[in-house]
């Protein structure tokens, strides 16, 4: 896969560049150090994923992914960050990006760019459960639009909602009533029914088309 870097930090991009070229199946097309650069190689190199930080002097990363996204709808964003800030968190679910995580675990990036590649959306742990903590900005006058999970039976809808809050199959079960083999069968039917492959693309699809 084709990757650009950018990130405002000299020693994060050469870092990461290190790590990443090192990979038989990864080669690094460019790097940059602010949102304007993000623009530019993404239009002059047409990666298969664009890995980038978020704040940034020159042109944050969430904007130039907003810029980028209205011209190629396709293209494959990550974000990677120090920050878990609710904000960031909701504006990039929203946008589409296909990942977003967090600066701790460098060995773990190369294999979340394969998951991207192979279509999945990727979350790191601590950002999906701020994502359902704060319920994607909803408020207590705020009605979903649950039009999108129209597909759903009732009480599949009622799975969606609890996994995009976080809750594990167990936890399921005990909100809603029902076995652990029942959660997974509904599970699995959710998932056929949507198009999707795993629990956190659930939780994305939640909140991208009904918080």
């Amino acid at each position: 896969m084709r990757v650009i870097v950018i990130d405002d930090d000299a020693i994060v991009v050469r870092s990461l560049s290190t790590i990443l070229s090192a990979q038989s199946d990864i080669e690094v097309m460019g790097t940059g150090a602010s949102g304007d650069d993000a623009v530019r190689l993404f239009e002059s190199c047409l990666p298969d994923i664009l890995l980038m930080d978020i704040r940034m002097p020159m042109g944050d990363g969430l904007s130039a992914a907003e810029r980028i996204l209205s011209r190629f709808p396709e293209a494959r964003i990550v974000l990677l960050t120090t920050f878990s800030d609710d904000e960031y968190i909701v504006r990039a679910l929203r946008l589409g990006v296909c990942g977003y995580l967090i600066k701790q675990d460098v060995g773990g990036i190369a294999p979340a760019l394969r998951s991207v590649m192979a279509g999945q959306r990727v979350l790191e742990g601590e950002v999906l459960e701020r994502a359902a903590a704060i319920g994607m900005g909803a408020t207590a006058a705020h009605v979903p639009d649950e039009s999108a999970l129209a597909c759903l039976t009732d009480r599949e809808r009622e799975v969606v909602r609890a996994v995009a809050d976080g809750l594990d199959n167990a936890q399921v079960a005990g909100r809603l009533f029902m076995g652990e083999g029942t959660v997974r069968n509904h599970i699995s039917s959710i998932l056929a029914k949507l198009g999707l492959r795993n629990r956190t693309q659930i939780a994305v699809f939640f909140y991208r088309h009904c918080a």
